[in-house]
């Protein structure tokens, strides 16, 4: 799905062979006779069976489809949803990712693991699938003289903005920051988005894009485009170890323009290929994208009292997707209220969160009552739950610390009633086991 001019096929590299002893006697029967036991115990073992039929999915994400009035059928779309998404009535930013039959599982997975580990925000991933390699080529490109096989930018171009993307803003619960990233020919494309005026995306990712087409026409178009206004919407482009991609002089090209004119960074990668570049090179897109996101409670630490821990969130807000105290900076930041000593301005301190980040009061509440729980402090613990009681009630975190209070007390009633309120809560949020397990 991703083609690159005047690339040689390699060539099957012929099976390794090696020299058979002839002075194994008795040792050689007796492997053969215990290989040959052991390859009909195989045989026999489950280890064959449709897995399918007999275990859970994993679930990335959802296919979808839906008819097209732009390419007059059906076209394909994939999407995965953040971590904690039923669980909370906020909007979310998205990224859009170009050949999603090649692309999407690999996306889709770095997406949550970065969210996770509190790297970028959550965002929803959307996959936008293509119908074989011929509709690959054609919806990428521009028309030129490279033949009839190309020419369909524009087309493409239309049924996400007009279709696809009203189609995602309708089903989910998007916010208007939106991010387009694409590989070879999808990167390709990304950079023609970026030309178009008006366009939905005020982000993009180019990885290894194919700018050698059409002569290398689009850097023409990238300079008609600056004429008439700025690209506000940043650019991250990375290249690998290949030649010949029109990168190198795309690069050039964006060197005579001012920040003002385009917000841009270029990160090449030599050690990798063409094809194996799309994983680190959108891992650091969206670090780009999400730049100082998170930080650990040393970090915090050293930043110096609470107060500039939560200056240096609220300057995050200000990155592409915004920020918020997800669950992995509220457990740094509780870890941090206690190695720091200012528990004394606990108050104070929830009183800031409240005021500078409400949708996260009740989470850093919880991992701060969870932190006094831990040290056998239950009365200070039960008095912060209490404080965000009306929010609690609809976190399974907060049933767990409730639960583990009443237990401490030797109430087992109440503590078996939160402990069940909070599994409950967890299936109903479709929460993934390692969330589960933390409830346990």
């Amino acid at each position: 799905m991703t083609p690159i001019p005047k690339t040689s096929v390699p060539t099957t590299p012929e099976p390794i062979r090696t020299n058979t002893p002839t002075a194994l006697g008795k040792c050689l029967s007796l492997c053969v006779c215990l290989l040959l036991t052991l390859t009909q115990a195989w045989a026999e073992t489950p280890a064959n069976a449709d897995v399918t039929a007999s275990g859970n999915a994993i679930i990335a994400g959802y296919e979808f489809s839906h008819d097209s009035s732009e390419f007059k059928t059906p076209r394909r779309y994939m999407v995965s949803l953040p971590e904690g998404y039923h669980g909370n009535t906020r909007h979310y930013p998205v990224l859009y990712v170009v050949d999603a039959d090649f692309q999407f599982q690999h996306v889709s997975a770095l997406t949550l693991h970065l969210a996770r580990m509190g790297k970028i925000a959550p965002m929803i991933v959307v996959g936008i699938a293509n119908q074989g390699q011929n509709d690959y080529l054609y919806t990428t490109t521009w028309k030129s003289d490279e033949g009839e096989a190309f020419g369909g930018a524009d087309t493409f171009y239309r049924y996400l903005t007009k279709e696809l993307i009203p189609a995602i803003d309708q089903q989910f619960r998007t916010n208007p920051h939106k991010a387009l990233a694409g590989y070879s020919l999808g990167g390709l494309f990304t950079l023609y988005a970026m030309t178009q005026t008006a366009s939905p995306f005020d982000a993009y990712l180019a990885m290894s894009p194919s700018v050698w087409y059409d002569k290398m026409h689009f850097i023409e178009l990238l300079k008609q485009r600056l004429q008439k206004a700025p690209i506000e919407a940043p650019l991250f482009l990375t290249l690998a170890n290949e030649q010949e991609m029109g990168v190198d002089e795309l690069v050039t090209a964006l060197k005579g323009y001012d920040a003002q004119k385009i917000h841009w960074q270029f990160k090449q990668y030599p050690s990798e290929n063409h094809f194996t570049t799309a994983l680190p090179a959108l891992n650091d897109g969206l670090l780009f994208l999400s730049p100082d996101y998170g930080l650990d409670g040393s970090d915090m630490l050293a930043l110096g009292d609470y107060r500039a821990v939560l200056d240096y969130f609220a300057k995050r807000k200000a990155n592409w997707a915004g920020f918020h105290i997800e669950w992995l900076q509220a457990y740094q930041f509780g870890k941090y209220l206690f190695w720091s000593k200012q528990l004394d301005k606990l108050d104070a301190i929830l009183t800031a969160v409240k005021q500078e980040f409400p949708d996260s009061l009740t989470i850093v509440t919880v991992q701060v009552a969870k932190g006094f729980n831990v040290k056998g402090d239950g009365a200070r613990a039960k008095t912060l739950l209490d404080s965000v009681a009306k929010e609690g009630e609809a976190s399974p975190y907060w049933h767990r610390e409730m639960s583990l209070y009443y237990q401490s007390q030797g109430d087992e009633a109440n503590a078996q009633r939160h402990q069940q309120k909070a599994l409950a809560l967890a299936e109903q949020y479709r929460l993934n086991t390692w969330e589960l397990w933390e409830l346990q």
